[in-house]
């Protein structure tokens, strides 16, 4: 399902309003957190799952250590 968002300034930053059938699907409620993770086609939101969190962050450590190794692998 596509559904348009628009985007409002909330403070200093940018919020973003879900739609009431889009949020009573997922379950989601004023107060809860999701990922915002960038994509090569955009941004994708996902439930929060701190296992989730935690495994970005050792891929992100490890391609950063590893960074030479998987440019030459990407060739």
């Amino acid at each position: 399902m596509v559904k348009e968002i628009t985007l409002r300034q909330v403070g200093g930053s940018v919020g973003a309003t879900i739609p009431k059938d889009m949020a009573d699907r997922f379950n989601l409620e004023p107060g809860d957190r999701i990922l915002a993770v960038e994509t090569h086609a955009g941004v994708l939101f996902s439930p929060y799952d701190a296992d989730t969190v935690e495994a970005l962050a050792i891929a992100a450590e490890a391609a950063k250590e590893y960074r030479n190794a998987l440019r030459k692998l990407a060739q």
